[in-house]
């Protein structure tokens, strides 16, 4: 049997070095497909082991890249940047950010319209005043009024000043 498989080793070492381009990666399956080769001499059918071998290190290596792919490129934790470590919480925010949106979609439509064109869409009044074909002065003070009835609605609910996630536009 070693007759038989050891002048295919540089060979396949060739292939899978060529499939996953990184050469201890490649070194490893290929100690994997002789383990696998050697546990299942007995199941290999033709005369010549190349086609079997080929085929186990090909199937292998696909399973690996799928892994990969899934898992993402290990690295060395004295490599990862600091930042990529640890992320802050983001439920408390997409929480705030929904309720926002639930306060914000009863808000009559004159005043939802004009806050999301502002705030959303960061038109200037007088743009806003264009897409609305209302005057410059009815923008500011629907806006105003929008504004107000919002911090109202989160006040009453229990909600966060939302103050901060507000900005005044000239």
């Amino acid at each position: 049997m070693i007759e038989l498989v050891q002048p295919l080793v540089p060979a396949l070492r060739r292939y899978a070095r060529a499939l996953l381009r990184d050469r201890d990666d490649a070194d490893d399956l290929v100690q994997d497909v002789l383990e696998r080769a050697v546990a299942r001499w007995h199941l290999r059918q033709g005369a010549s082991p190349r086609p079997w071998l080929f085929a186990i290190l090909h199937n292998l290596a696909i399973d690996r890249l799928r892994q990969r792919g899934r898992r993402g490129v290990p690295l060395q934790l004295d490599a990862v940047p600091e930042e990529r470590l640890a992320a802050p919480a983001s439920q408390e925010a997409s929480v705030e950010q929904a309720d926002i949106l639930t306060l914000i979609s009863r808000l009559p439509e004159e005043h939802r319209s004009v806050l999301l064109l502002i705030g959303v869409e960061e038109l200037s009044y007088a743009e806003a005043a264009t897409v609305l074909g209302v005057a410059q002065g009815t923008i500011m003070s629907r806006l105003s009024r929008a504004r107000e009835r919002l911090r109202r609605m989160a006040e009453e609910t229990g909600g966060a000043s939302l103050r901060p996630s507000l900005r005044i536009v000239s």
